[in-house]
């Protein structure tokens, strides 16, 4: 009865969200303040039915309905209670009805926080964003349903995928999700402005909190994706370049731009035609990500759905929304004021600077990403595009912007001096080189290049410093006046600094990781020992263990330094029983940020083990520093000045209309 209440609530939403796209517009033009007023009510109700209908999905696999198809594909009554919960989004069809959740919490978000919005505005937004939910919701009802039922119900489920078996699979989807989605909020943003050929900085200030929310919440997801790889695939790798990596990586560059973007408008009015572009086209690359994830076009270890049918629903929702926001966009441009001029070398120049770069970046992964794709299909050649065409490009784009960024800040709006920006500095560049020198006296030297790229990032951290340090006066002022010229300053300051700092350490922990790390391959028997980053290994053999739904041979080591035992770690090889299927669990030692990553192989003949050892000098800066970026976005986000957007206009009656509606 729950799954067909959770059905039928699906359904209603569908109903619901069809008069939000309908009725808040129709208010709009014919300025009618209670069909307008409507969207709020319809975006509750949408999210309301949305939230059932994924509650009945949740029951099913929690209770180990094995009626319902997807529960029978996705679930095993023996798995473990979070593994029943992640099964409910760890599958195409709840992923999909994940995805209907969060785009409807986001429609409810806006309607509730969206009082000191123009009500044509918000009107005009809820109907956009009730038109996406119309298109996903009829999506999932016609190619996705996870409410089929089986008849006669299976006894037992065929188990969630193994490698989703995993804390990280049950976080790293609703996370990547609240980023995807929530810039779809920035989209309807920008496409109710070219409806009303408004543009404004206070159009950018209501703009610039939603997207920063999902900058944050993508940064975490992508993270911690790309964490759940390093650790539980066996590979030792944190980043592959893989096709669906690249699909949530280039809305994260878009969006980043699209942030610095916003900043300009809001301060400056600069910019305004630039914002909408990209506040459109980072949202149409999360739509693409989601048709290169389910359209059966890539083979990954990430991809959820192969049937061509879902790819070409999704390949029209694309063409529909980007297509017919590009078309608008190409008609309204040209009526928009271009906006406030500015220095080529002033702070507007900078953010441009850094949007030119990151835009560059996020085409060139596009067309890394696509290209073998529409090769195939034109000649029927395959090819790959792999880590090294990445790699290179990527990376001397990003050269050049990394260290353009602590600049940014110490420049002034309209015209700027780099010189004495450069002045300031001094320190910033100082700490950086130490910080190198510091790392090739610890490692007897090593690539001039890589000890650049350290002391590169060293220097974005103390670039981030100085700037707070500059605008507190410390040295120049009594101690006391500093401390509270620091602690008034807006938490947007302290936000952009652990931001940027945050992308320093992630490249201080990428180009040591990558400089530095040692691999070891090789067959070991019970009693033998071997070394890695200055550690001494002893392999005390393979043992059998039973988990709740696999059985794993697990391999002990101890780790010892100067011949003193400082720990030990298992590395097992699991086999899940009702899949039959293989998975590697790595043993991983932390010692300060730095890792020691072992991984079991195959059995030799001789009683031996193969084994793959790793030593990751400084790798968890690369998570670190990403934890940083997510909490400079908190800490923006907490300013009261973003969390309140654009204040209201006074309003009085004007033929039933409130002026900041007309």
């Amino acid at each position: 009865m729950m799954v067909e209440l959770g059905h039928y609530a699906l359904v209603l939403a569908l109903a619901t969200s069809l008069l939000q796209a309908a009725l808040p517009s129709i208010g709009a033009f014919r300025r009618d303040v209670g069909l307008m007023a409507s969207g709020t009510s319809a975006a509750y109700a949408t999210f309301i039915l949305v939230a059932l209908s994924f509650a009945a999905l949740t029951h099913a696999h929690v209770t180990s309905d094995f009626s319902v198809e997807n529960v029978w594909a996705n679930s095993h009554s023996a798995i473990p209670l979070i593994y029943k919960f992640s099964g409910v989004w760890g599958n195409h069809e709840g992923s999909m009805l994940l995805w209907m959740l969060i785009l409807t919490f986001f429609s409810a978000l806006v309607a509730f926080f969206g009082g000191n919005l123009p009500d044509t505005l918000k009107a005009h937004v809820l109907s956009i964003q009730a038109l996406i939910a119309t298109a996903f919701a009829l999506f999932v009802l016609l190619t996705s349903n996870p409410f089929a039922r089986l008849v006669p119900a299976p006894g037992e489920g065929q188990d969630l995928n193994p490698v989703l078996q995993d804390i990280g699979l049950a976080i790293h989807p609703p996370l990547l999700y609240l980023g995807y989605v929530g810039f779809s909020v920035c989209f309807s943003f920008a496409v109710a402005a070219l409806i009303e050929g408004r543009l404004d900085a206070a159009w950018a200030r209501w703009v610039r909190p939603w997207t920063l929310a999902a900058w944050s919440f993508l940064t975490a997801g992508i993270a911690m994706g790309s964490y759940w790889a390093y650790y539980e695939l066996g590979w030792g790798g944190w980043w592959f370049w893989d096709p669906v990596e690249n699909a949530s990586f280039m809305p994260w560059l878009a969006g980043t731009a699209l942030l610095h973007s916003a900043l300009v408008m809001e301060k400056r009015e600069a910019l305004k035609i630039w914002t909408v572009l990209l506040a459109l086209m980072t949202f149409s690359l999360s739509l693409l990500g989601t048709f290169l994830v389910r359209s059966g076009v890539l083979t990954s270890v990430h991809a959820f759905a192969t049937d061509p049918r879902r790819g070409i629903f999704i390949l029209v929702i694309l063409i529909l929304f980007i297509g017919g926001a590009l078309t608008l966009f190409a008609i309204r441009a040209a009526r928009l004021k271009a906006g406030g001029l500015f220095a080529p070398i002033s702070r507007e120049g900078a953010l441009v600077f850094n949007n030119l770069i990151l835009t560059t970046a996020a085409a060139t992964v596009l067309t890394g990403t696509l290209y073998p794709l529409a090769l195939e299909a034109l000649t029927g050649d395959k090819i790959s595009v792999g880590p090294p065409f990445f790699n290179m490009t990527f990376g001397l784009l990003m050269l050049p912007l990394l260290f353009a960024v602590p600049f940014g800040p110490l420049l002034a709006w309209k015209r700027g001096d780099v010189l004495a920006a450069g002045q300031r500095l001094f320190a910033a560049v100082a700490f950086g080189l130490l910080v190198g020198a510091g790392v090739a006296y610890a490692q007897d030297g090593g690539p001039v290049l890589a000890l650049l790229g350290i002391a590169l990032g060293a220097y974005m951290i103390g670039g981030a410093v100085t700037d707070l340090v500059l605008r507190s006066g410390l040295g120049k002022v009594p101690l006391g006046t500093a401390w509270r010229r620091l602690s008034g300053l807006p938490r947007s300051s302290f936000g952009t600094a652990l931001a940027h700092a945050g992308v320093g350490v992630t490249v201080i922990g990428i180009v040591a990781v990558t400089a530095f790390q040692s691999e070891h391959i090789l067959a070991m028997t019970p009693g033998q020992s071997t070394e890695a980053g200055g550690y001494a290994l002893r392999f005390d053999g393979v043992k059998a263990a039973q988990g709740p739904n696999y059985t794993e041979e697990r391999g002990h080591f101890t780790i010892s330094r100067a011949g003193i035992v400082v720990a030990d770690v298992w590395s097992a090889r699991r086999l899940y029983t009702a899949r039959r299927m293989p998975t590697t669990e790595a043993g991983i030692l932390t010692f300060g940020m730095s890792q020691l990553y072992v991984s079991l192989g195959d059995d030799q003949p001789n009683g031996g083990v193969v084994v793959r050892i790793w030593w990751k000098p400084l790798i968890l800066c690369i998570w670190g520093g990403t934890i940083l970026m997510m909490l400079g976005g908190a800490v923006s986000l907490s300013d009261r000045r973003l969390r309140i957007g654009a204040p209201s206009r006074a309003r009085k009656p004007v033929r039933g209309l409130p002026e900041a509606a007309e």
